[in-house]
Formats: structure tokens, C-alpha cells, sequence
């Protein structure tokens, strides 16, 4: 059983690890786009619960990435979100059970995991910087380094600079540090200074209580919908879907746990996906995936085992059914600093597992993927890597 579960301070700051890259878009869905509050942060809750206990090792959860940026970029609607977690959830269902992945991995070469596994831990860091210095697609939406913060700068400096600063030194004195683990002390620290700096919160909508979740809340999409999501949200995820979060994911996990993830399969993967996809379409949430960057955070900051998803699982849980909508304003209270240098170790994290390919033609892809990545997107850059990875088995090619 303590292999499986266990529940520790180093369990807990681990299941904080990936926050950097959950809460901006979860937030920014529910504000910008209408989802949920409550059904979106309950549907995380089970979702983390459920994989946890079923695979019996840490398992990241995440937001669907291509979906979140380009429906808050264009501040799609409810209802085209909705539509694209379904038919993601379809899909997903159709490649995991028929065994289609187990054909796309067998074609995959392992360079190719290292690039996208690389290109992923990049955009970790890049975003995780960008929230230190205010310059995110979250922010300046907001028009504001800190959105949510009463003070925007301490005298000349923008003071998410200054959060970032603060947090960066006390994460790297405690990186290993299993009396005083550093995601814990780096986000406690965020919550006091989010209130010391005149955070804002309001229950004035309905306070705390039991909220029950609605089913099917906003309806059901309508044809137009579910078409301008599978040409605009599904098509251009699938790739990073399969690319991340289930190819690079799943080799992630093996590299970690070892025998302990012998259920972390491509084909459980998929399904896994899916189920909750088509969960959070039930209760108006966003398209969930796992992801080789949120096992990456949760990893470098101390998860090691199952107990980390039932305690964070727990926590969104708990918080969503006692405060409903009120949950989005306790989470304001953390800063975006603070999620930036979350977000910046666990990239540097994911980033490394490149240290194991050996060939300058292996290294050429993956780098090559890094490079289309920052260019274009980690779908494009996928694409391409696996392109030029057949090409280069051709003896007479050489880089």
C-alpha cells in the first residue's frame, strides 16, 4: 500500500508541482469563456482521484492546451468548448480501444518522444517566464502584471518581478528538500503574499454551503458548434494530444516509476481521456488530457506515488462543491509569479530527459522539433519530426 499511496508533506508539495500550468487557463476559461467554475473544478477533482487510484501512480492532469489558448484568445463560447471536449472524448475512445496508438508508437521513433518531451519542457519555462515578468496572454488581457493583486508595482519594479525573484531563491534552496518542500513553501508563501498585497475576493455569490453540480448545464451544442469545433479546436490538438499526452507521457512515466506504471499503457491512456472528457462535457468543464510536462512538475516537486492525485484531487474537489463559483476567488489569491516559477522548474525538469539519446541523428530531431515548436506549435512540430526521423534511417543521409 505505501508504494501505492502515501501521504506526506513531499506527496503534498508534488501534487501542487503542475498548478503553473493548470490554474491561468482554468481561471481564464471560467472568466473568459463562461465555463463552470464548479463542474470544471469538480470534473479536475475526480478526474485526478479516479486516475490516481486506477493506475496507481502519480498521474498528471491538465487542460487541453491548442483548445484553452485558442478559445480564450477568441473568447469562444461555452458551448463550441463543450463540443470539442465530446468529440475529443470520441476520438480518443476510437484509437484507444480499437489499439490504433499502440500502431502510431510502434512508429514513432524514441527521438521524436525526446522532442516533443523537450519542445514541451521549453514552452514550460518560456511560459513560466513571461508570467514572472507580466508579459503572458493572460495578463495583458488583464492589462495588469498581477490581475488579481492590489499593487501592481513596488516602487520602480513590476512586483510579480519581485514574487517571481523571491520564489525563484527559496525554490532552489529547497529543491530537494524533504523537511521543507519547496512547492509547499513556494505556494503558502504565494497565498500570504496574494493576501498581504491586497488579493480580492467576494462570496457574494452564494458563499460556502453544498453546491450541487448541474448536469448538462448549458445544453446541448448545436450542429454548428460541434462543426466549428472539429476544424478549429479538435484537429489542430490531436497531434500534442498524442504526441504529449499520451506518447511522451506514458515513456515519462516508465522512466519514473518504472514497474510500478505497468498499467500507464498507450491504450489506458487514451481511454482514460476519454472517460473524462466525456465527463467534463456532462458537467460544463474543459477538455482534460494527461501530459509528460504535468508528470514532470509533480515529479520534481516531490509526488511519488497515487497519494498525490487523491490530495489535490481532494482539494479541488472539496473547495468546488463547498464554494461552488466562489472557488475561482480563493484561487485568485495565489500569484501569477508564483505559478511562473512552478512552471519554470518543472520545464527544465521535462527538458532533460534528452540527456539520454546518444546519435547526432537523434539529436538533430529532437532539436529540429524544439525549433518548428517556438516557431509554429508543438503539433507542427510533431509532424515534422516524425517525418524526418524515417528519412534519416537512410543510411546515406547524414547530418
Amino acid at each position: 500500500m505505501s508504494q501505492t499511496f502515501r501521504f506526506n508533506r513531499m506527496e503534498f508539495a508534488g501534487s501542487l508541482g503542475d498548478l503553473g500550468t493548470l490554474l491561468p487557463i482554468a481561471i481564464a476559461m471560467v472568466l473568459v469563456n463562461g465555463l463552470n467554475p464548479l463542474g470544471l473544478f469538480l470534473s479536475l477533482g475526480i478526474f485526478f482521484i479516479l486516475s490516481g487510484i486506477y493506475f496507481g501512480v502519480t498521474v498528471p492532469v491538465q487542460p487541453m492546451k491548442v483548445i484553452g489558448a485558442y478559445a480564450i484568445a477568441t473568447s469562444l463560447s461555452a458551448d463550441q468548448i463543450l463540443a470539442s471536449s465530446l468529440l475529443m472524448g470520441v476520438f480518443l475512445l476510437i484509437v484507444g480501444a480499437t489499439g490504433a496508438i499502440d500502431l502510431i508508437r510502434k512508429a514513432t521513433p524514441q527521438s521524436v518522444i525526446r522532442g516533443v518531451q523537450l519542445s514541451t519542457g521549453a514552452l514550460l519555462i518560456s511560459g513560466g517566464i513571461k508570467f514572472i515578468i507580466g508579459t503572458s496572454r493572460f495578463q495583458e488581457i488583464h492589462n495588469a502584471v498581477e490581475p488579481y493583486l492590489a499593487f501592481q508595482n513596488i516602487g520602480p519594479v513590476p512586483v510579480s518581478l519581485v514574487i517571481g525573484g523571491i520564489a525563484t531563491i527559496i525554490t532552489l534552496f529547497l529543491l530537494d528538500n524533504r523537511r521543507f518542500p519547496a512547492a509547499l513553501v513556494v505556494v503558502l508563501g504565494g497565498l500570504a503574499a496574494g493576501l498581504a498585497l491586497g488579493a480580492r475576493t467576494d462570496f457574494g455569490n452564494g458563499g460556502i454551503g453544498f453546491h450541487i453540480p448541474e448536469l448538462f448545464a448549458f445544453g446541448l451544442p448545436g450542429k454548428v458548434d460541434f462543426t466549428f469545433a472539429l476544424f478549429a479546436l479538435v484537429l489542430p490538438q490531436l497531434p500534442m494530444t498524442l504526441g504529449n499526452a499520451v506518447l511522451a507521457y506514458t515513456d515519462l512515466s516508465k522512466e519514473y516509476f518504472g514497474e510500478r506504471s505497468k498499467k500507464v499503457t498507450n491504450r489506458k491512456v487514451c481511454i482514460s481521456m476519454a472517460l473524462a472528457n466525456f465527463m467534463s462535457f456532462c458537467l460544463g468543464g474543459m477538455p482534460l488530457c494527461h501530459g509528460s510536462g504535468g508528470l514532470a512538475a509533480h515529479y520534481r516537486f516531490g509526488a511519488r506515488t497515487a497519494g498525490s492525485n487523491l490530495i489535490i484531487g481532494l482539494i479541488f474537489a472539496v473547495l468546488a462543491l463547498v464554494l461552488g463559483g466562489n472557488i475561482i476567488d480563493i484561487l485568485k489569491l495565489l500569484p501569477m509569479a508564483i505559478l511562473g516559477v512552478l512552471l519554470v522548474f518543472a520545464g527544465v525538469q521535462l527538458s532533460m530527459t534528452i540527456m539520454d539519446l546518444t546519435g547526432r541523428k537523434d539529436y538533430f530531431v529532437a532539436i529540429m522539433i524544439l525549433g518548428i515548436t517556438l516557431a509554429s506549435n508543438l503539433a507542427a512540430g510533431f509532424i515534422a519530426g516524425m517525418i524526418v526521423a524515417q528519412l534519416l534511417k537512410w543510411e546515406k543521409l547524414s547530418v
